[in-house]
């Protein structure tokens, strides 16, 4: 309540003569949360609240900046208070991807989605954006053993399988270190994509990085919250796949080794999200991610079974789990 009087006091001296009503709109993982300041003509504005001991918000308006140029629908930013962590935004909506999406239009909307992603890929440039590198994918991944395995599971690795996990976290980098680079969003998933006018409409952006081009894709279509026929993402990312080499992203000229990439790129990218899950519920105390852990589970195994070099990993999983304990992981 005390961050919500600051709010308060924080628009009324930047907005003197628009009496407003303020209600939560959403929180994230972080610390971030975020209210809709609604006004007498019927307008809104969202204030994101990014409590400066926990959250820096120039990352935010730089990426902000960034991904506008490129012609992406972010909210524009009309103020902001760095030392006290206030945005004031336009409202992009409250209707999420995740909430809108049907059989029925999931080709026009990640169509929409493919779209923004390859005009924010089309901009990038080195030297913007902080490196999506060797120490930053390794320490994703260690989020695993630490909170997942070890915290959320219970289980005390060997030596011996502590040196094959780290084994195969080695494999997954090298795939990932040598992909094309592009802006990578690094969460561009259905719960920060928003039915918009333009389509879609992007949040959640500044942990964005300089990284590998498959890493947004692996976010979408293999997507935490929402789940997809492989069928169904396959032709999706080849669309993706033949338009990128038409309007000259950096793609592989063999789709085969684009798929192997992606493949990758999901599995460290699952691996990650696995322990931060984890963390959420045992060190944050939110448990609303832990019924989307076995989806994320379903594409790590999935991964894991159809690349020789990830095929320890899928032992370690079946330690963890026991096939007994699997059933009603199909989707």
């Amino acid at each position: 309540m005390e961050r919500q009087q600051l709010i308060h006091t924080w628009l009324e001296k930047i907005l003197p003569d628009s009496p407003f009503t303020l209600a939560p709109a959403s929180a994230d993982a972080s610390f971030r949360c975020y209210f809709r300041a609604s006004f007498a003509d019927g307008s809104t504005r969202i204030v994101m609240d990014a409590p400066p001991s926990h959250e820096d918000c120039r990352p935010y308006l730089h990426v902000a900046e960034l991904f506008h140029a490129a012609g992406a629908h972010v909210p524009e930013v009309f103020a902001h208070d760095l030392e006290q962590g206030f945005l004031l935004l336009s409202d992009l909506g409250s209707t999420t991807y995740l909430a809108a999406l049907t059989p029925d239009n999931a080709n026009d909307l990640y169509a929409d989605a493919l779209g923004a992603l390859a005009a924010i890929q089309q901009a990038s440039r080195p030297g913007q954006l902080p490196e999506y590198d060797r120490a930053l994918l390794l320490r994703e991944m260690m989020l695993f053993p630490e909170w997942y395995v070890a915290r959320h599971k219970g289980v005390t690795l060997t030596d011996a399988e502590m040196a094959e996990l780290l084994s195969v976290f080695e494999s997954i980098m090298a795939v990932n270190l040598a992909e094309p680079q592009v802006f990578v969003h690094r969460d561009y998933h259905c719960r920060n994509l928003m039915l918009s006018h333009p389509n879609p409409g992007v949040l959640d952006f500044q942990d964005a990085v300089y990284g590998p081009i498959t890493y947004d894709l692996a976010s979408l279509f293999k997507d935490a919250y929402i789940h997809w026929e492989e069928e169904q993402t396959l032709d999706w990312l080849v669309r993706y796949w033949e338009i990128g080499r038409q309007i000259g992203l950096p793609v592989r000229a063999d789709f085969n080794d684009f798929h192997r990439d992606y493949e990758f790129m999901g599995a460290q990218r699952h691996i990650k999200v696995l322990g931060i899950f984890a963390r959420l519920y045992h060190r944050d105390g939110k448990d609303g991610y832990l019924k989307d852990m076995p989806l994320v589970m379903h594409y790590l195994r999935s991964a894991c079974a159809r690349y020789g070099e990830l095929r320890p990993l899928l032992r370690l999983l079946d330690r963890l789990e026991p096939e007994g304990v699997q059933i009603g992981y199909t989707f």
